[in-house]
């Protein structure tokens, strides 16, 4: 039964690396046996990564929202091991501006970083995992799909289309053997939402909007991380799997 979640000998990228999420899922993927290439904008904190991961990484620095650089970043990412067989995009941005508030520059970072990135990105990498008829892409999306929150205009945008676009991709590509998937997190403790977990009423509040009754701790997106790029979610593809402890069933 194990070998169904085993990814030795496949080749992962994950963005986002340098901090949270996707640092976890980076490491988690490379104590699974995949050779992962980590992409985030600071390099200290991706050679951080690698020592702590073990096992085979590399790292690649760029900064994914400049767009016009994303067919060179993909040269870059696919140098060390080779093209990727499995792409977890879990880079995003969360600007916080109010309706209000909203700004040209900060919608444009927002849409860009969290919904324009992963759709290109897979693009490039799409060729290479169709000739070997296996893939796995895991987009990152959010309790914001589904539900608006205060300060969320352009992150709640994204991430609803993160839904969508995952369901447009597995319909375009899951014909090919390359399944498309999303996580959905709910509260976790990361840099972008440092602000909820220092204030502690905050933090409780959520907790008790779960029907399991905390926040999540990393290592609880291991297994469904694991799940969606391995052999044991062959028959699955377009779907959201929010991993919120119940936030979004109440």
């Amino acid at each position: 039964m194990s070998a169904l979640f085993d990814v030795t000998g496949k080749v992962a990228c994950v963005t986002g690396a340098s901090s949270g999420l996707g640092r976890r899922a980076a490491m988690a993927l490379a104590q699974a046996g995949a050779s992962v290439v980590g992409v985030a904008r600071r390099s200290a904190d991706l050679e951080a990564w690698r020592r702590d991961a073990g096992g085979q990484t590399a790292s690649v620095t760029a900064d994914l929202s400049d767009r016009a650089s994303l067919g060179a970043i993909a040269g870059n990412i696919a140098g060390p091991f080779g093209p990727p067989q499995i792409l977890v995009h879990a880079a995003g941005i969360n600007t916080r501006q109010v309706a209000d508030d909203v700004t040209p520059e900060g919608w444009d970072i927002t849409l860009s970083l969290n919904l324009t990135v992963p759709f290109f990105l897979s693009q490039a990498f799409v060729p290479a995992m169709r000739e070997k008829g296996w893939g796995r892409i895991v987009n990152f999306a959010s309790l914001q799909t589904t539900r608006a929150f205060p300060g969320g205009i352009a992150y709640g945008a994204s991430k609803g289309g993160i839904g969508q676009l995952t369901r447009a991709m597995a319909e375009a590509w899951s014909k090919d053997g390359i399944n498309v998937n999303a996580i959905g997190p709910g509260f976790f403790p990361t840099e972008l939402t440092a602000a909820v977990f220092e204030d502690d009423e905050r933090a409780q509040r959520n907790a008790g909007q779960t029907c399991i009754g905390r926040n999540g701790e990393l290592e609880d997106m291991d297994g469904p991380l694991l799940f969606l790029c391995s052999n044991a979610s062959a028959f699955v593809t377009g779907q959201v799997l929010m991993v919120d402890g119940g936030f979004t069933a109440k």
